[in-house]
């Protein structure tokens, strides 16, 4: 930010103040389209009926920013600078208030537009003393002697107003346009015979560019992680407006084949996504796939269920491994489940085949899988998110047998914001 030098024994400028301030004025500015941006935001002026209620509502402090001019007229000595554009900041301390009227005709209701435009004006004059280089001791009333006020402050406001709509029956009246240059924020609608206004007749534009939270809101990168192991709801937190989602579908269970060494179950797809246009309050449905179940007699082992986030993205469940009845050289392994929707989509792993001259189940995929059992034992079951399930083992011989395969595991989904 630029600063002003002065020196001991020189003779103060009143352009070495007014600097001062532009150059504050300046710095500001840049801090400020560092955070808000260019674009025009508003911060509070909340707009709320009267206690006790009546027809007159009152807009609360607060301030709007915007991009605009440096000085659109000379600024004191200093000339004005309308080609350079900075962030200017328009603060009301003070709430304003509006007296709205019902309309005179039955059955009719009108729409009121509450608006907001920065404002720049010159303000508060003052007749000021000048010096008399004539007689130092009898300063001069106003510039030359002349006794005229001068303005003494350059106000920066959240300039409001009220703009009425035309009256029309209830349910098709239609609040005002927005006026060019301003920013509208509410509309107040009030029917024939109303006296008073309340909560439930202000309405909040949607294009309205409020600032949608605070910085003690705000959280650093994705902070936080929500894990679900079985399915939910996530409500979006204050503040948070996206997240990353990590979608894993369950696992396939194993194979129980008649006579043969079963195969492994398939582990389930992922999906992963970042995930915006979310607001403070909104649930999202959390959907977490089962894990696959095991066949209780010779067949294919049961397929995982799909897990999801909202209809954002979704991974279904890894097949089941093979199994039954029918005369096979070995059972084939099950598919894995995909991932949708995700700006990274991944197919799971294929389970095992069964390994008929070892008579071993075919073990599942996937990290946490089931791996599969050898000689007459049944499979085992999945441990990890996702995995498959272990094929079941057959007894070696002239005359095997099989036995049932591993439960796949369950899915699991991880928000984090």
């Amino acid at each position: 930010m630029d600063r002003m030098i002065v020196y001991p024994g020189a003779i103060p400028l009143d352009t070495d103040i007014l600097q001062l301030n532009r150059n504050v004025m300046v710095g500001i500015a840049a801090l400020s389209e560092a955070v808000l941006g260019s674009s025009t935001v508003v911060d509070g002026l909340a707009c709320t009926s009267t206690v006790p209620a009546s027809l007159t509502v009152a807009v609360g402090p607060g301030s709007i920013t915007t991009l605009a001019p440096v000085d659109v007229t000379a600024y004191g000595s200093l000339a004005a600078d309308t080609t350079q554009q900075i962030v200017k900041t328009g603060i009301n301390l003070d709430p304003v208030s509006f007296t709205l009227s019902a309309p005179a005709s039955s059955g009719q209701s009108v729409s009121y537009l509450v608006e907001v435009a920065f404002s720049e004006a010159d303000a508060d004059p003052v007749v000021l003393p000048y010096v008399n280089a004539a007689n130092p001791a009898l300063p001069y009333t106003g510039p030359n002697n002349s006794g005229g006020a001068q303005n003494t402050q350059r106000l920066q406001r959240a300039q409001l107003q009220l703009k009425p709509g035309a009256a029309a029956p209830a349910g098709t009246q239609t609040a005002p346009p927005v006026d060019n240059g301003w920013v509208g924020l509410y509309v107040i609608t009030v029917n024939y015979g109303q006296t008073v206004i309340t909560a439930s007749d202000i309405t909040t534009l949607p294009q309205a560019p409020f600032v949608p939270f605070k910085l003690s809101s705000l959280r650093p990168g994705f902070s936080q992680i929500s894990a679900f192991e079985s399915s939910s709801s996530f409500i979006v937190p204050n503040g948070v407006s996206s997240v990353k989602a990590t979608v894993i579908g369950a696992g396939g269970a194993g194979g129980y084949h008649a006579t043969l060494p079963g195969a492994g179950g398939g582990a389930g797809g992922i999906a992963v996504s970042i995930v915006g246009g979310l607001t403070a309050g909104q649930s999202v449905a959390v959907t977490v796939g089962l894990g696959g179940v095991p066949s209780l007699s010779p067949g294919t082992g049961g397929a995982g269920g799909t897990s999801g986030f909202g209809a954002f993205l979704s991974a279904s469940g890894g097949a089941g491994g093979e199994g039954g009845s029918a005369s096979l050289f070995a059972t084939a392994g099950g598919p894995g489940g995909v991932g949708l929707g995700g700006q990274i989509n991944q197919a799971g792993a294929m389970g095992s085949d069964g390994i008929t001259v070892a008579s071993r189940g075919g073990d599942g995929a996937g990290p946490g899988r089931g791996r599969g059992a050898s000689g007459p034992l049944a499979g085992f079951a999945a441990s990890g998110f996702g995995g498959g399930g272990g094929g079941g083992g057959s007894s070696p011989g002239a005359n095997p047998t099989g036995n049932p395969g591993g439960a796949g595991a369950p899915g699991l989904v991880i928000i984090e914001y």
